[in-house]
């Protein structure tokens, strides 16, 4: 761990579905002599629970049926690190176990750890770095709260998209995070103000897949704590109100797992590669006599070319995994600056998947993914649609050029989560994928967040059907 400080408690913590770090905090005698080698209990209900900690016997892994006993957290200690937001405090993330010693398959990482080994099984490994917004306020949680979190005013009070004036109201609370975060090892790349008043994104250094995972929950929690403490108040949530949503864009490429190279970007014998899927994962340019050489996937390997063909296969099946909460799919909607519609494009913004960078740096950037996605889960969805494409030699269609937006024709992505709920539900590719279990598990998780919406009554509710005087 960085710094010099004494450590005087150690958090161990777990991921919940809706991503949130969850766990016990202990002393660090205890945790070397007891936790390291054994574990640390924990109630069987952590991931089966909705965003209130309530459980219900409808989960395929239901804590009633094994009376609430424990499972086990075992700490991985490549995620061991200082506390962003206390440095007596460390911190690590563990992976969960049933007493019998299997892993639990329902658990976030658990899920994702599952793709990586998959991709290792195929030869590669995945770089991740998550672009993750938010919206600050001036008012502290409590006062949030007691506004019944309406009614807030912004940490500034105009669009401050690239702009450096006006981030005065935020400047102070986001330095704050990044030096947290800085000191606890953790690069910052790049931190802007965002279009919505009171947005701003804090951009880390990609890392390997399941480490950028733990660095983004690690940074919610940490933003929040520091908000807190200088009585300020953030949300993650896709989309506050009618203005811009907050999302979480997700960078993604593919290294060879023994030589580290990139296999994104084609090789100097794969001349504009026509990227129609053939030779996927052979590193042999496909050839197609007769056809003209396509400028869209210039520099693209033919492996590139069939994952992301994967991620428009699979994009509707997996809109759950991107987008897990009824709120999710406000932003998901038109002219809210966030896909609509399945489509890929080079350097498009417009488009669900943007095939960004060059050489090395040469990547996919998925834009579906709001800022309340569970990022082991989203990433796992990302990689085994990848790999569903690479497996199938999937041809990739031509990138979109121009606003994707309002495009006509594109296949649409769900617009609510009943929609996308049924899609993954009834999706072969997810079950394949996924496992019937954590399928069943994680679309019970959807049905509750819609039955509590269902039975709520809304504010609107109340403004359009209250009698007029």
């Amino acid at each position: 761990m960085h710094g010099d400080d004494p450590i005087d408690e150690m958090v161990v913590a777990t991921v919940d579905l809706q991503g949130r770090l969850v766990g016990s905090a202990v002393s660090p005698e205890h945790f070397a002599d007891e936790v390291l080698p054994q574990g640390l209990g924990a109630c069987t209900y952590l991931h089966a629970v909705d965003v209130d900690m309530r459980t219900d016997d409808g989960f395929p892994h239901t804590p009633w049926h094994g009376g609430f006993g424990d499972l086990r957290l075992r700490p991985d200690l490549t995620s061991l690190r200082r506390a962003p937001w206390r440095r007596s405090c460390g911190v690590v993330l563990a992976d969960a176990y049933w007493p019998d010693g299997t892993v639990v398959d329902v658990s976030p990482r658990a899920i994702l750890r599952r793709q990586l080994d998959a991709l290792r099984e195929a030869g590669q490994q995945a770089l991740v770095g998550t672009e993750l917004e938010f919206l600050a306020f001036r008012e502290s949680y409590d006062r949030a709260a007691r506004r019944s979190w309406a009614g807030l005013t912004p940490a500034s009070r105009y669009n401050i998209d690239y702009a450096l004036f006006g981030t005065e109201g935020l400047d102070d609370l986001t330095r704050r995070i990044r030096l947290a975060m800085r000191e606890a090892g953790i690069a910052v790349e790049s931190a802007r103000g965002e279009v919505h008043p009171g947005q701003y994104e804090i951009v880390f250094r990609y890392a390997e897949a399941l480490a950028a995972c733990d660095i983004h929950a690690l940074y919610k929690i940490t933003a929040k704590r520091i908000a807190a403490a200088g009585g300020q108040a953030l949300t993650f949530m896709a989309k506050y109100d009618q203005g811009e949503g907050n999302s979480c864009h997700i960078h993604l490429s593919l290294r060879d797992v023994t030589s580290a190279e990139p296999v994104f970007a084609a090789a100097p014998d794969q001349h504009d590669a026509p990227g129609d899927g053939a030779g996927a994962g052979t590193g042999r340019p496909p050839h197609r006599p007769g056809r003209p050489a396509r400028t869209d996937t210039v520099g693209m390997s033919p492996l590139m070319c069939s994952f992301v063909a994967g991620q428009l296969a699979c994009l509707a099946d997996f809109t759950l995994l991107f987008a897990p909460n009824v709120n999710s799919y406000k932003r998901l909607a038109p002219g809210a600056f966030a896909p609509t519609g399945i489509s890929w494009g080079r350097d498009n913004r417009t488009c669900a998947v943007r095939v960004v960078g060059a050489g090395a740096g040469l990547r996919i950037e998925h834009r579906v993914p709001g800022g309340d996605a569970n990022p082991y889960l989203a990433v796992a969805g990302i990689l085994a649609a990848g790999l569903y494409g690479v497996r199938h030699g999937l041809e990739l269609e031509p990138g979109r050029v121009g606003n994707a937006f309002t495009m006509p024709g594109l296949p649409p992505l769900p617009t609510t989560l009943r929609a996308a709920v049924d899609r993954w539900r009834s999706s072969p590719v997810a079950r394949a994928a996924f496992g019937e279990r954590v399928v069943a598990h994680l679309a019970h998780a959807a049905e509750v967040e819609l039955t509590g919406h269902e039975r709520t009554v809304t504010d609107r509710e109340r403004q359009r059907g209250f009698e007029r005087s």
